[in-house]
């Protein structure tokens, strides 16, 4: 109550503030737009920037009407983007009703040549904002990239705008990975993947954790990511497949819900410089009784990957579970 009440003196002062000022007569005329060809642009995407991805950006122009009207718009990346870049060929602008965003055609589709992505109007428009999606390729990994914006006016003016570089992630990701106690039960932290037993003793010298669901009425355990060579109680009635022996350290965190991976309301992000400086030197070879939207840092035995694990869900009545990973190559 009491900080309800200095919030509405403090307002009420400014309030009486402005009035007062408003007593003194001054002149007033209106700005005065600026003559031709205008633009700006903005990044809207988030977090670390990941190849396979998109990053999103937002790219108006505006030109007085009796100046002429925009032409066509484009985007140059220093690096080409991977299939599916592409430049919006509709105008976005936010409803004032419900606040969504409302898209008008201006042009046709955008076309790409190598790096180069380009609108041609083909509406009299005067002002448009367009999204820019650029789908992050291999190449860039570990890379940085920038972009130049440009738009172009029918009386032969251009403008262009430059955003970057950023910097593009080193680690991998992949999400919603299906694992299954006595199945799918076998993961590589190279390869991203689950394995069966079979398949897990043809790539043995890849699989770093075996998941398996128990439950006990002395202990809790159910879900549950193991080292092949952690001790046996934490891997009960599982007999691996030739070749699979690795130990991986392993720590289990909870409330650390990365939006890439759990993709939910939070805003949190792990990138490269976390897995870079988390230490696992002291951790454990197991994690058990894991629950959903818990997870586990990893390190692999060779010290070749560090990884962060995220559990999307968890079925107990299937003895499985969906997990996400991002994987840094060390």
């Amino acid at each position: 109550m009491k900080r309800t009440f200095q919030y509405i003196h403090s307002v009420a002062i400014v309030a009486l503030l402005l009035t007062l000022a408003a007593c003194e007569k001054k002149d007033y005329a209106l700005p005065t737009p600026k003559d031709g060809l205008q633009n700006d642009a903005i990044k809207r995407s988030l977090g670390p920037n990941i190849v396979g991805q998109q990053i999103e950006f937002a790219y108006a122009m505006a030109i007085l009407p009796d100046k002429g009207k925009i032409s066509s718009a484009e985007v140059e990346a220093s690096i080409e983007g991977a299939p599916g870049t592409f430049l919006e060929h509709r105008s976005y602008y936010t409803s004032s009703t419900n606040g969504a965003d409302v898209g008008v055609v201006i042009g046709n589709p955008s076309t790409t040549d190598k790096n180069k992505t380009t609108v041609t109007f083909t509406k009299d428009t005067m002002a448009a904002t367009l999204r820019y999606y650029y789908v992050i390729p291999e190449a860039a990994r570990g890379q940085s990239v920038s972009f130049t914006f440009t738009a172009r006016s029918s009386n032969g003016q251009t403008v262009t705008y430059k955003l970057g570089p950023y910097q593009i992630s080193k680690m991998s990701m992949t999400r919603l990975i299906t694992v299954s106690d006595n199945n799918l039960a076998y993961f590589s932290i190279e390869d991203m993947k689950a394995y069966n037993a079979a398949d897990a003793a043809a790539n043995a010298a890849k699989i770093d954790l075996v998941y398996l669901y128990r439950t006990y009425t002395t202990s809790t355990f159910t879900h549950a990511l193991v080292s092949p060579a952690a001790d046996a109680q934490y891997r009960p009635d599982i007999t691996l497949p030739a070749g699979v022996n690795r130990s991986t350290l392993m720590r289990k965190v909870f409330n650390l819900q990365d939006y890439n991976l759990a993709q939910l309301q939070y805003g949190i992000y792990i990138d490269d410089k976390d897995l870079q400086e988390i230490d696992l030197s002291t951790s454990p070879n197991f994690a058990i009784n894991l629950k959903a939207e818990a997870g586990v840092w990893v390190e692999t035995a060779d010290k070749k990957y560090r990884a962060y694990i995220y559990v999307n869900s968890v079925n107990n009545a299937g003895k499985s579970a969906v997990i996400s990973i991002k994987r840094y190559a060390l």
